[in-house]
Formats: C-alpha cells, sequence, structure tokens
C-alpha cells in the first residue's frame, strides 16, 4: 500500500507542476500580450497555387530608357541587325521589370525604322499551374509588352498577340532556371 501511495503521490506531484507551468506561459502572453520570439527556424512557405481572379493592375509611370541602351540601339542599327529580343517576366506576374522595358526600348526602336513590319507578341509561362491559369497569364505578358510598345510610339495596328500558355516551352528541365527562361514574350515577325 505504501507503494501505491508514493507512486499516487508522485503524479499528483509531476501533475501539479505541468499545471502550473503550463498556466504561468498563459499569464505571460495575457498580461504582455506579445509571445514569445521562437527561436525554431520557420517552415518554408509554400506558395499557394494561383487563383484565376481578374486582378487590377496599377499603372507605372514609363521611364525612358537609360543612354547606354540608347546608344546600343543606335549601334545594332548601323550594324544591321533586326531582330527583335525577348523578354522575361518574374513568377506569377505580368508587370514589365526594368530591364523588359529595356529591352522593348530597343524592339520599338527597330520597329520604328522598320515600319511596315507586323508582329505577333506570343506570351508564355512556366509549367507551374494550371492551363486556363497559365493562358490567361500568358496573355497578359504579351497585352503589357504591346501596351508599352505602343507607348513607345509602335502603331497599335502593326501588333497582335496570342497566348500560348506553358505549351510552348523553351526550356524544357523542371528547375527555377528552366521555369524563368519560360516566363517571356517572344516577337515574331508576321509580314514585312
Amino acid at each position: 500500500m505504501r507503494k501505491g501511495m508514493v507512486g499516487f503521490f508522485m503524479v499528483l506531484c509531476c501533475g501539479a507542476l505541468l499545471a502550473s507551468g503550463c498556466a504561468k506561459k498563459e499569464m505571460m502572453k495575457g498580461e504582455e500580450g506579445i509571445s514569445p520570439p521562437s527561436t525554431a527556424k520557420p517552415a518554408e512557405q509554400i506558395p499557394a497555387k494561383p487563383s484565376v481572379k481578374e486582378e487590377v493592375v496599377q499603372e507605372q509611370p514609363i521611364k525612358e530608357a537609360p543612354a547606354s541602351v540608347k546608344e546600343e540601339t543606335m549601334k545594332s542599327a548601323k550594324a544591321g541587325e533586326s531582330a527583335l529580343e525577348r523578354i522575361y517576366f518574374d513568377f506569377d506576374s505580368f508587370v514589365l521589370t526594368q530591364p523588359s522595358r529595356d529591352t522593348l526600348y530597343k524592339d520599338a526602336e527597330w520597329l520604328l525604322k522598320n515600319n511596315p513590319v507586323k508582329v505577333q507578341i506570343e506570351g508564355h509561362c512556366d509549367e507551374r499551374g494550371s492551363d486556363e491559369y497559365n493562358l490567361a497569364l500568358g496573355e497578359k505578358r504579351a497585352k503589357a509588352a504591346m501596351n508599352y510598345l505602343v507607348t513607345l510610339g509602335v502603331l497599335a495596328d502593326r501588333l497582335s498577340i496570342i497566348s500560348y500558355g506553358k505549351e510552348k516551352p523553351l526550356d524544357p528541365g523542371h528547375d527555377e532556371a528552366a521555369w524563368a527562361k519560360n516566363r517571356r514574350a517572344e516577337f515574331v515577325i508576321i509580314s514585312k
């Protein structure tokens, strides 16, 4: 019977210690309103699957291309280079980055010098996301490129858009390097 009492007493003490320890932590949270900082690393967040909702895009001011870009454009025009360069986009975005704007500035210069040329702008995405979502995103990317070229003086009737979504990857890989190459807009000359 004595062993039973000692065991019961031990269980009772352990229970009291656990209950009092938990109560202090709760009191600290309640009194201060701040939880103690965690020393554990936060778990990496997996990006949520993009939704197919329509997004409102804020207008961004159009900046003139830097002088170095203008000089390169003039050099390439003198060298007779006529190829239009593709532009790239960030993940899940159709916002033009500064390097993309610089490239579009060069493309606009070439298009203005080669007036009768008509161009189709193809919007592409990486393999992540549904077919429907990527087709919509590819269209937004192509429209963003087209709208910027129009603001640079290219006539809208010389430009058309199409979205291929994830159907035509530039790089067939399944890593970030491949995906970065696949998030793009291509320019195809359809008539001269």
